[in-house]
């Protein structure tokens, strides 16, 4: 028996992902890139106002104090598990 969390299956959802490896130019007006993953690196499209959002804040904080602004993928790294960032993600969509 399992259970479902509503949250962060919408939340990845609405976020748009692509695992295409190469830099991808056809990102929309008003977003950005990220890469998130721990050893596995994923790439989310996530929208320019999640950046005024104290808790995503927060976890730039931390993607900073362990890569630095050194991003050699071309988009910020966030060295959190996929399932973390969804669940932050949720929290930002409500």
């Amino acid at each position: 028996m399992g259970f479902r969390l509503p949250g962060i299956v919408n939340a990845k959802r609405s976020l748009t992902r692509s695992l295409s490896g190469g830099k991808n130019l056809d990102i929309p007006k008003g977003f950005f890139v990220v890469y998130v993953g721990e050893s596995q690196k994923k790439r989310f499209v996530i929208p320019i106002s999640y950046l005024n959002e104290p808790l995503f804040m927060d976890l730039l904080n931390q993607a900073h104090e362990e890569f630095g602004y050194n991003h050699p993928m071309g988009g910020i790294t966030i060295p959190c598990s996929e399932y973390t960032f969804l669940d932050l993600v949720s929290r930002l969509s409500v």
